[in-house]
């Protein structure tokens, strides 16, 4: 009887970015290695947090899994589970794998959150560091052949011309996900201190381009909708970067993709190719504060930055910023000047993360030095540094929550600077009064879905009180156009549905560029009732007067 082989990981939620492609990777690695055919089957397992019978209890759902595992495995005593841990799902995994090794089973894990700390999780056979294509079915071999192994495995890099894909050959089923997470490369030219990659080569390996074309035949055979892809720094080399865009827009022409981009790599040639597939790119500036990036090793030249930026927005491509805050070196006030900056750049959405000091990282290494207070169990985030209290941490964190809701999922990107500008306002202040107002709806953002609609009136109402605390609400009926007119343009591109709104001025007007001036706009525009209703248009969301 075979040895039933079972890679397995926790999931945030099912998605193409929590798809399980490291557990698939190494499934498939042990499915074809030749010394491994006849003595073990092996098969993946996810388990999702989201799922409908997924116990909220840690402890109860460790021996959920356990029990999921060893029902998968037949009962076979000799079975081996591969654990594929992150930050997120280390704690509930170790756990139940010290219930799978009560039994007498062999639990291994692998994963950065291992690679980086390998000898501090007990709870498990074997840890290995490292990609584990190669020593993973080394392990599992001396394992079934009864041979001595060290517990602790540090891995070498397997050539990436050897590896088979999880999607070629069926480990992953795109389908279920609702899109895929793509590795296009592995490692990265950038050392920046918080990163698993701080202490690694300085290098970049490519996946050889036999591979990628293959992989795109199946996604676009598949009619995957959506694909993230695993390139931290996609458009490094730009050379490369313009022929994967040219052969995605061959191949896969009605897929919608995301990166990761440095904005100062982006020019005029490479945006436009960007535009001729459809795509969103997302950009991490974590600190506008030159010196807080010095102290974590990030390079950033802001003008650089700037430019980068402004070719995207001139060229129509879409992109998010991402920000972090509890970095050395930043204070309450630079952070805020940093959302200040960032909004004004014009992303279709700004993520705003809590520092995370991850066991192995340089910044672990030094963070005592750097005074940066940090819990010692995962996610590891910033209690509080020199400059930042932990009274100041919790008002980022709230400022965060209010930027995600009123912002990222208020779609506000077409319309905020423009009421930033006319109530002389920084996007920050207005994301703090705006979470004092509506404390609730901020917290639980991220536990509920989001209509559109809905926020939208939550924004009318906030924008109402604002204004007519300012004395400024003959401002008001252009403001509210330009909310309503956008929000139904987006939930039109969104969802495909036209919708029917009813404006104070013509739609062309509040269409415009004046709309950008909110005190011009009311000063020189006559109020104009109209009705219009939004559609698609050969692919593009268009709108046309409606008569009443």
């Amino acid at each position: 009887m075979k040895t039933p082989v079972i890679c397995t990981t926790l999931l945030i939620e099912k998605s193409p970015q929590a798809l399980p492609l490291g557990a698939a990777c190494i499934a498939t690695a042990i499915k074809h290695n030749m010394e491994l055919k006849d003595f073990c089957e092996v098969s993946l397992k996810a388990f999702c947090l989201e799922d409908k019978d997924f116990p909220k209890n840690k402890i109860i759902a460790a021996d959920y899994i356990s029990e999921k595992l060893i029902k998968k495995a037949g009962n076979c005593k000799g079975a081996i589970f591969c654990f594929s841990c992150f930050v997120w799902n280390v704690v509930i995994l170790e756990t139940a794998a010290k219930i799978l090794r009560e039994k007498g089973f062999v639990c291994i894990a692998g994963g950065p959150e291992i690679t980086a700390h390998p000898s501090f999780y007990k709870g498990f056979d074997y840890t290995v560091s490292g990609e584990g294509e190669i020593s993973v079915p080394l392990l599992i071999k001396k394992i079934i052949q009864l041979q001595k192994s060290d517990k602790i495995i540090i891995s070498k890099s397997p050539e990436l011309e050897c590896l088979t894909s999880p999607y070629l050959d069926g480990m992953i089923n795109p389908s279920e996900y609702g899109g895929v997470l793509w590795e296009l490369a592995r490692g990265c030219p950038f050392k920046c201190a918080y990163c698993y990659e701080s202490k690694g080569e300085k290098t970049v390996r490519l996946f050889p381009m036999e591979k990628i074309k293959a992989e795109l035949d199946l996604f676009a055979k598949k009619k995957v909708p959506q694909v993230f892809v695993l390139d931290p720094t996609y458009n490094v080399n730009k050379k490369r970067a313009i022929e994967l865009l040219r052969l995605i827009a061959s191949k896969t022409p009605d897929t919608f993709y995301y990166f990761e981009a440095r904005a100062e790599f982006i020019d005029r040639e490479l945006a436009r190719e960007f535009t001729r597939i459809p795509c969103a790119l997302q950009i991490g500036l974590q600190s506008a504060n030159e010196e807080t990036l010095k102290l974590v090793n990030r390079p950033f030249d802001k003008k650089k930055f700037i430019r980068g930026l402004t070719v995207l927005n001139e060229e129509g491509v879409t992109f998010g910023l991402d920000l972090i805050y509890g970095l050395p070196g930043e204070s309450f006030g630079s952070f805020r000047e940093g959302i200040d900056f960032a909004v004004s750049m014009l992303p279709n959405n700004l993520e705003i993360f809590c520092l995370s000091v991850l066991p192995g990282t340089e910044l672990a290494d030094i963070a005592d030095s750097l005074g940066l207070d940090y819990k010692k169990e995962p996610p590891y985030h910033v209690v509080k540094t020199k400059l930042f209290s932990c009274e100041d941490m919790e008002k980022a964190r709230k400022i965060a929550a209010s930027c995600s809701y009123f912002y990222n999922s208020g779609r506000a990107v077409s319309w905020f600077n423009a009421v930033c500008r006319v109530l002389k306002m920084k996007a920050s202040k207005i994301f703090e009064i705006f979470y004092q107002k509506n404390t609730m709806l901020c917290e639980n953002v991220c536990n509920c879905e989001c209509n559109h609609a809905d926020i939208e009136k939550v924004q009318l109402h906030f924008l109402k009180e604002i204004f007519n605390e300012r004395g400024m609400m003959k401002y008001i009926h252009v403001v509210e156009d330009i909310v309503k007119f956008y929000g139904a343009i987006s939930r039109t591109t969104a969802t495909g549905k036209g919708e029917v709104v009813v404006l104070n001025y013509n739609a062309e007007y509040v269409a415009s560029e004046y709309a950008s001036d909110i005190r011009w706009f009311y000063e020189n525009i006559k109020p104009q009732k109209c009705k219009i209703q939004t559609f698609i248009n050969h692919g593009v969301v268009d709108f046309r007067l409606v008569k009443n």
